[in-house]
């Protein structure tokens, strides 16, 4: 959550500068499976083995999106994305807190992906954790807090008490901008006060145009009507290209 890249032991995902995209280009996803069977995601072609996996429409709205091509459903990187062992693992802590805060299952699953790669363990250089990459700040701000057993950090890690703060901040940004999932989206990896500074558009900075393009079209495959596909295994590696031009993150101002 808010700019950072995420490195972990059982998943990898690496946010990685490249150039900048405008806003009118279209959201492509480029992906492919390596030797190792590790899956590698982008929104650009970084090399020849990068392969076109979803072809974007050059907006932002979700709800103009619909479940996803068949032809994207037949590739192993649609494997990875909604078949993968830990994410069925957690698929009960998703629901519930989807359901206990009144946020889009899909969307969580889709920003889970994006986030950690389904990776409790997952910690950032910047210092956020698990599945859904909460900063020990943000979590302070809803109430969690280290004790003589735990430290606050310690209690990230627990995929429950990450993925219910996730769905609260989910709560309050969906609040703050109603019917706007793309702004929800890049308020997650910006800040709210980053897309209020632009005027509530999406901040022109590269990796948060790269993520919300990402994570809407990530969302697709985790719309109900969505058939299971057998389980796929291996770590994953996304690159959101432009991270190199982020500047520091800005918050809202709530005193």
């Amino acid at each position: 959550m808010k700019l950072k890249p995420i490195f972990d032991v059982t998943f990898k995902v690496i946010l990685l500068a490249t150039c900048l995209l405008s806003s009118a280009a279209r959201a492509d996803v480029y992906g492919y499976v390596d030797a190792q069977g590790d899956t590698h995601f982008s929104t650009e072609a970084l090399d020849e083995r990068y392969q076109l996996f979803i072809k974007g429409d050059g907006v932002f709205d979700s709800s103009q999106l619909t479940p996803a091509a068949p032809e994207a459903l037949r590739t192993p990187l649609f494997k990875v994305l909604t078949e993968h062992p830990n994410l069925k693992k957690f698929e009960a802590v998703l629901a519930a807190a989807a359901a206990e805060f009144k946020v889009d299952l899909a969307l969580m699953k889709a920003m889970m992906a994006a986030e950690s790669g389904f990776n409790p363990a997952a910690i950032s250089p910047k210092g956020a954790i698990g599945l859904m990459q909460i900063m020990p700040a943000t979590a302070e701000r809803y109430g969690l807090v280290g004790d003589a057993r735990k430290s606050i950090q310690q209690k990230l890690t627990d995929p429950t008490t990450n993925v219910r703060l996730a769905a609260r901040y989910l709560r309050e940004l969906s609040a703050l901008f109603p019917n706007q999932q793309a702004l929800v989206i890049a308020s997650y990896n910006a800040g709210e006060g980053a897309v209020q500074k632009y005027r509530n558009t999406i901040p022109p900075y590269p990796e948060t145009r790269n993520y919300v393009r990402l994570v809407t079209q990530f969302y697709q495959f985790y719309l109900p009507q969505v058939p299971a596909l057998p389980v796929a295994t291996g770590r994953i590696h996304l690159t959101i290209p432009g991270r190199s031009n982020m500047p520091a993150p800005l918050t809202l101002n709530t005193n």
